[in-house]
């Protein structure tokens, strides 16, 4: 028997406190190094004991097991071996959460946000919410949803990583549901960049679906004036421009600050220029005085790779219909420049 076998046989809920958590200190700090994580993963048992660990009694044990596992579920290379190795990790990551009393709820949507990062990590958490995505949404939109101060800013990363897959964004899309207009109201949310951040990658991802654009600008979602809120800035316009522009970008004040993170700006931008791959939407943000939001933008807006998409998506605003010539963009034979600007866009795995 191995020294790492012999490790995993003190990883247990009945183990004597003491020898459990000089165990359990050698495993964590063994999830430090990639050949840790590898010889960790190759032994039998270890990663159900940390699974069980999680519901120890002594609450120092339970989260140097949560951290065990958040380390491993980071290395890409071994989420396949840690899903076959514990086939019903996910599940439990997703009682945990599902738990308001638990107080590793945080540190388990860290897991499943890892684990979600791959194709086969999402589609194993989406396979085990059994259909019933409307259920982790309704507990993110709680905000005081844990009753031990957990936050689960984390779990808007887990819905991200899910909206690369196509059934995630038919599910978040269907108008019967009520997925997609709950959380586009995080857009501006001031409390945590991780949350706000996140949602927005998700509902940039569901703008590349073009036949869903007519529902994401429709009164339903309202999905413009979130996009743009936060990139617009105290500028006042004169009445003609104001009057075009949607009721909640009118007379926003001249405290009214852009956001602060110029990845997020970008994705902001990014989503309105999908939404621009269609007539309907480009006609739709033109009748919105979208222009005038962006000019400004310009005039303040200082990252370079963040201007690139911002006159990019203004030329397109710009020009008129006949001049563009054809209804979706993404249904062009164009040049292999303007596709490698889209597909640098596109949600993947």
């Amino acid at each position: 028997m191995t020294e790492i076998q012999e490790l995993s046989q003190f990883l247990t809920l009945d183990m004597r406190l003491d020898v459990k958590a000089v165990a359990l200190q050698q495993t964590l700090g063994l999830t430090g190094t990639t050949d840790g994580r590898h010889l960790l993963i190759n032994t039998p048992c270890i990663v159900k004991n940390l699974c069980q660990l999680l519901s120890d009694s002594q609450n120092s044990i339970a989260k140097d097991a949560s951290l065990a596992l958040i380390n491993l579920s980071a290395d890409e290379e071994i989420v396949p071996a840690l899903l076959a190795e514990a086939t019903n990790m996910v599940e439990h990551m997703l009682k945990i959460i599902s738990n308001p009393e638990h107080n590793l709820a945080d540190p388990a949507c860290m897991v499943l946000s890892n684990l979600t990062r791959t194709k086969l990590g999402s589609e194993k958490v989406f396979q085990s919410m059994e259909g019933n995505l409307d259920k982790y949404v309704d507990i993110f939109c709680q905000e005081k949803y844990n009753k031990k101060g957990a936050r689960l800013h984390y779990l808007a990363s887990v819905l991200a990583n899910l909206s690369q897959l196509p059934a995630v964004r038919s599910y978040i899309l269907d108008p019967s549901r009520s997925c997609l207009q709950r959380l586009v109201s995080f857009t501006d949310y001031k409390d945590s960049i991780s949350r706000r951040g996140a949602i927005l990658g998700l509902i940039k991802n569901c703008c590349f679906e073009t036949d869903h654009h007519e529902f994401l600008l429709s009164e339903a979602v309202d999905l413009l004036p979130k996009l743009l809120i936060p990139l617009a800035g105290p500028e006042e316009f004169d009445e003609e421009d104001n009057d075009k522009l949607p009721i909640d970008l009118q007379y926003l004040g001249e405290e009214k600050t852009r956001e602060p993170d110029p990845d997020i700006r970008k994705m902001l931008l990014e989503a309105l220029t999908q939404l621009c791959a269609t007539k309907f939407g480009r006609e739709y943000l033109r009748s919105k005085n979208t222009y005038v939001i962006l000019r400004e933008l310009h005039k303040w807006e200082k990252n370079e790779n963040n201007l690139v998409i911002l006159e990019h998506l203004v030329n397109i605003l710009i020009r008129f219909e006949h001049e563009i010539g054809h209804d979706n963009l993404k249904e062009l034979e164009v040049p292999d420049e303007i596709i490698e600007k889209f597909n640098a866009l596109e949600p993947a795995l």
